[in-house]
């Protein structure tokens, strides 16, 4: 087995290549003058079992994926598992106006040509995985990492920011050992969060707020400001996809206290991996 990490995942590749007992192959990344992607994989991989980590996160990570993939295709491999980290465009699934693409469900047509086996982690929108049809899909739940994490930072209470998270909540609350609950949110539009207050036991405590993804942060933010007034002692943001998108680092550092995302996006705020989630499942 032989793990090959895409340029936006040496962090999660080299986790994963060590729970795996499994080296790291050389490649090149580079770009032509004219701004197009050249990758080359630097060593055999014939009759190996081959674990492709790779984003299609942002835009030209999809054209770097497709590329690896299909050098990985010019060997005679065993069996190639693709994994990715962060899904792009799965918030994407559905169209609301004539005339629009289900963008997730284009993304999984491009990618699922080529491997034998998809794994993603923490989707957006769990159907999305229906769709591929010509590999085999499955979803990896990040939740005992990040549950770990926080049990080692040491919080008194979960929070969903709203209902559809709550079961995440309660399974990262029991992993941690601590009571959870889910604030009740209405989204007003793209970049605006409502959250009703909600009668939740938190005076006093540490709560760590999860979710999914925090790309803008509008709805942490909102959920911590909530806490707060709630007497809540400390708000920890949590997630597993830490987008941080349009300053929200700055945005969430006034109202929480501690900022951590996983190494599925690689940043100053990655704090677990998700690697032994992975690595359990390809096991």
């Amino acid at each position: 087995m032989k793990v090959i990490s895409g340029s936006s995942s040496h962090m999660l590749s080299s986790a994963l290549a060590k729970q795996l007992d499994s080296p790291i192959v050389r490649t090149e990344n580079k770009r032509f003058p004219d701004g197009e992607k050249y990758v080359r994989i630097l060593e055999p991989l014939d009759d190996e079992e081959v674990i492709l980590v790779s984003n299609t996160y942002p835009d030209e990570m999809i054209v770097e994926t497709l590329l690896l993939c299909d050098a990985i295709e010019e060997f005679n491999y065993r069996k190639l598992t693709l994994v990715i980290p962060y899904f792009g465009y799965a918030r994407q699934d559905k169209k609301f106006n004539d005339g629009e693409p289900i963008s997730a469900r284009a993304l999984v047509r491009a990618v699922e040509v080529y491997p034998d086996l998809v794994l993603t982690v923490d989707i957006h929108t769990d159907s999305i995985i229906d769709w591929f049809e010509t590999s085999e899909a499955r979803n990896v739940c990040g939740a005992n990492d990040m549950a770990r994490k926080l049990k080692e930072i040491g919080v008194d209470f979960v929070v969903s920011p709203d209902e559809g998270r709550m079961k995440t909540a309660e399974k990262v609350g029991k992993s941690v050992g601590v009571p959870s609950d889910y604030l009740v949110k209405e989204r007003i539009d793209g970049n605006t969060v409502k959250v009703e207050p909600k009668s939740i036991a938190v005076a006093g405590k540490r709560v760590a707020i999860i979710d999914d993804i925090i790309s803008t942060g509008g709805t942490i933010v909102t959920a911590a400001s909530e806490l707060k007034k709630h007497g809540a002692s400390q708000v920890i943001a949590a997630c597993t996809h830490g987008l941080f998108a349009s300053n929200a680092i700055d945005r969430l550092s006034k109202c929480c206290d501690m900022i951590i995302s996983s190494d599925t996006i690689e940043n100053n705020k990655t704090a677990f991996s998700v690697a032994p989630a992975i690595a359990k499942e390809i096991a």
